[in-house]
């Protein structure tokens, strides 16, 4: 893709974001005529600000989703994939992307012509995370909004951690709700995790910033530290 085509990418994805986000008003999906409003399902622009720029200083071209939603989140990410160098992919698993969802996220994806820039998954994470690592896929940065519940996001975190390359980032929605929270202890105190960013307290979207380990240390058969 040549320069003046990228930036015309992004154009085009901006103004599909900006368009939801300022008019922030249902909308109709085309898949079967229902009405949706995204906010505050959807990430804030603060936060999906914050993802883009994560996207582009990790000069990331793989990038992976669990909880694609209304696909707010991925068109931020998309739009830093844009800005980048390189042959971009995004990976998205959402098992209610065609019910709960009635495929809204592909349709703005398609609206913003970043479609084919994401790979979609129609199942629940546990089952798709697994077979990308068994697939030997590897990624710069993810990002966590799926099953808020402690043992979906603790397993959504394991399997993440191996497929994040070293060193890379795991960014995480609803930080505040104490699942998440107590999930993330555990890979900061037992993982050489660290946190790099997190937002200012929101009850509805307060996300943390993760880098995983630059290398894994080797760990005894009972290696545990307090989380």
């Amino acid at each position: 893709m040549s320069l003046a085509d990228a930036d015309a990418a992004r154009r085009r994805v901006r103004t599909v974001i900006e368009a939801l986000v300022i008019e922030n008003k249902p909308v109709v999906a085309r898949s079967d005529g229902t009405s949706h409003t995204l906010f505050p399902v959807a990430v804030s622009p603060a936060e999906g600000e914050s993802l883009r720029e994560w996207v582009i200083r990790e000069e990331a071209t793989r990038t992976i989703e669990v909880g694609l939603g209304y696909g707010v989140s991925a068109l931020y990410i998309c739009e830093g994939l844009l800005t980048n160098t390189g042959r971009a992919l995004h990976v998205a698993i959402d098992p209610h992307q065609a019910t709960r969802f009635a495929d809204c996220a592909l349709q703005f994806l398609s609206d913003a012509g970043t479609r084919e820039l994401v790979e979609l998954h129609c199942e629940e994470s546990q089952i798709v995370l697994p077979l990308l690592l068994g697939g030997g896929r590897q990624f710069d940065l993810a990002f966590v909004d799926g099953n808020h519940r402690f043992d979906g996001i603790f397993v959504d975190l394991v399997y993440l951690g191996r497929l994040v390359r070293p060193g890379g980032i795991v960014f995480v929605d609803d930080y505040q709700l104490p699942s998440v929270t107590r999930a993330v202890s555990f890979f900061i105190s037992n993982m050489g995790w660290k946190i790099e960013e997190h937002s200012s307290a929101d009850e509805l979207h307060h996300w943390a910033v993760l880098r995983t380990a630059a290398r894994v240390e080797p760990r005894s058969y009972d290696h545990f530290v307090e989380f």
